[in-house]
């Protein structure tokens, strides 16, 4: 049976909430809401109004984990006051996972490049997730979506390092490229099996520039926006977004794609569907 993808080209904070309610799931308990908190001096994260309504509506409390090297994020000190400053602590509760060691170590019997990922404790605060996306390039993973932010993303400091160095945080920017990508779907696989498919997906098309929100200086949007997608299933919403950009006729898209073919993107899509948790096959449903 495919996966269903909800579609709407308008991007505004009200119709974000609207795909979230056509997915009829109930997140549970305390829920965290993982999104991208922006580098400082980087111009094209989204920032907390067009989340609002859709935070407010499960009772979210935002959550982010540490970044892996210098900037504005790598110190729960440093990343709070970036939160104060782009907004998120004046709207949402606030949770840095990994501030306090030690990490929660998540099993992951079945990964392909990974056997085990680091994540930070903090995790252990909810019962459910619902991960906010911002669709765009990268300069390592080729695109940025909902697979990566269930693993770089809900990873720990020294837990980012373990899945790009491929279980060996000292190749940090070292290992195999391929390698690497399945490693971060082995990674996702593990948060997925942790909240027992208490998970809900939203990718935004906006703001797509062939770097990443991670970037302080990071190029300007190379394309037109798409729109907003909804789904159950991180591996449907993702391959939906390459699809959406490989249909379009954008005079901008040939260099997103560049970017995404350059890193070998799909790849991660394609690890990711073989572990189970998500399917290549979808029917896009547009409201």
């Amino acid at each position: 049976m495919k996966s269903k993808v909800y579609f709407t080209k308008d991007i505004t904070p009200e119709n974000v909430l609207k795909l979230y309610e056509k997915l009829e799931k109930d997140l549970k308990g305390n829920v965290a809401v993982k999104l991208h908190s922006g580098e400082a001096g980087n111009q094209n994260f989204i920032g907390p109004d067009l989340w609002k309504p859709v935070v407010e509506k499960v009772k979210g409390t935002v959550v982010e984990c540490n970044t892996a090297y210098e900037g504005e994020r790598n110190t729960t000190e440093k990343h709070l006051k970036l939160f104060e400053n782009h907004g998120w602590s004046k709207n949402f509760k606030v949770e840095i996972l990994d501030a306090e060691g030690p990490d929660l170590e998540l099993d992951i019997p079945d990964g392909n490049k990974i056997k085990k990922n680091f994540v930070g404790k903090g995790i252990k605060n909810y019962d459910s997730m619902l991960v906010l996306s911002h669709f765009k390039g990268h300069p390592m993973g080729g695109y940025g979506g909902a697979i990566k932010q269930l693993s770089i993303g809900v990873a720990s400091s020294y837990g980012k390092k373990y899945i790009h160095g491929v279980g060996v945080p000292e190749d940090f920017w070292n290992s195999d490229h391929d390698s690497f990508l399945e490693a971060m779907a082995d990674a996702a696989s593990s948060v997925v099996n942790y909240f027992k498919g208490n998970l809900a997906y939203i990718n935004v098309m906006k703001n797509m520039s062939v770097d990443c929100d991670c970037c302080a200086v990071a190029e300007d949007p190379c394309m037109q926006d798409i729109g907003i997608l909804a789904s159950l299933d991180p591996v449907a919403i993702d391959q939906a977004c390459l699809d959406l950009v490989y249909a379009s006729n954008d005079p901008g898209r040939d260099h997103l794609i560049e970017r995404i073919e350059s890193r070998n993107g799909a790849h991660t899509i394609e690890a990711a569907s073989t572990l189970g948790y998500g399917s290549k096959e979808y029917e896009l449903i547009t409201l």
